[in-house]
């Protein structure tokens, strides 16, 4: 199994427009695990889509409870289980991941009890492992390393960066947070940093366009980061190639490839790719 990073949605915000992206999910194989990274609406789709076998996932990880991370994992799991899962499958996730869980468990009481009676099913609850982490090492079994960092997102508290590790090979993710130095040393020589990113005159026209005024604008600038600062925290970690991700705007035909290049030019000297959804990235060194 090769190594890669599939973009499966790379939209900031839970909105969804008629031909937009979908928000924010990636799928990573390394070290011979296969890992989902948040579960914003559309990553089951997208996820067959790219070809992945929703019965050979071993790992979900959500970087906070936002809805455009979470909002799909408990339909992921139950339709990776009606397409024929029965191994062990392990979510990762803050405080409240459990209480998430267990909802969606009494939300689908009736079908998952009817699967089990009628079709002969192991219950979903047996197949699923829940871990609710911290910031720290989260993973070390041998093959892959997971650490998880706690960035700033306000008004969430409990929001993580994570770093994937395989022998030499990193992939980090920032998950949602405003421009946070500490970042840099965790993202230290990673592969690849998947960083989410905005727009400064996105988020001007996204402030106009919603009507919600200072409020809004306010959010976005504290708790997410400018192009630009996800550069610096590239260019400072010394990664070997940035990933934009989580974009803000997305779908506004005003705004191209080109703003995103040239909002982080000056700031890191790697190359830079604007995440697209369905986008492969091989980890082949």
């Amino acid at each position: 199994m090769a190594d890669r990073l599939i973009l499966l949605g790379t939209k900031g915000g839970p909105a969804i427009r008629q031909g937009g992206a979908m928000p924010t999910s990636s799928y990573l194989e390394l070290g011979g695990r296969r890992a989902v990274i948040d579960c914003g609406l559309g990553v089951t789709k997208a996820l067959v889509e790219a070809g992945i076998d929703l019965r050979r996932l071993d790992m979900v990880f959500i970087t906070h409870l936002h809805s455009d991370h979470v909002l799909e994992l408990g339909p992921l799991i139950h339709t990776a289980w009606t397409t024929g899962l029965a191994r062990n499958i392990t979510l990762y996730g803050p405080k409240g991941l459990r209480a998430y869980w267990q909802g969606f468990l009494a939300a689908m009481q009736f079908d998952n009890g009817i699967r089990v009676a009628d079709e002969g099913r192991v219950p979903l609850e047996d197949l699923v492992t829940l871990v609710e982490f911290a910031e720290g090492r989260v993973i070390d079994d041998g093959a892959v390393q997971v650490h998880a960092l706690r960035v700033d997102h306000p008004p969430v508290t409990d929001c993580f960066a994570l770093r994937f590790q395989a022998q030499d090979r990193v992939v980090t993710f920032s998950a949602d947070t405003c421009y946070f130095p500490p970042l840099a040393d965790f993202a230290r020589g990673s592969d690849i940093l998947v960083h989410e990113a905005m727009l400064q005159d996105g988020v001007d026209l996204i402030v106009q366009k919603t009507g919600l005024g200072e409020k809004l604008r306010q959010h976005l600038m504290n708790s997410h980061t400018l192009a630009r600062d996800s550069a610096r925290i590239a260019q400072e970690a010394g990664v070997k190639h940035l990933v934009l991700h989580h974009l803000i705007p997305v779908d506004d035909p005003r705004f191209t490839d080109a703003d995103w290049q040239a909002a982080t030019r000056d700031a890191f000297d790697g190359p830079v790719t604007v995440g697209r959804d369905g986008m492969v990235l091989p980890l082949d060194g």
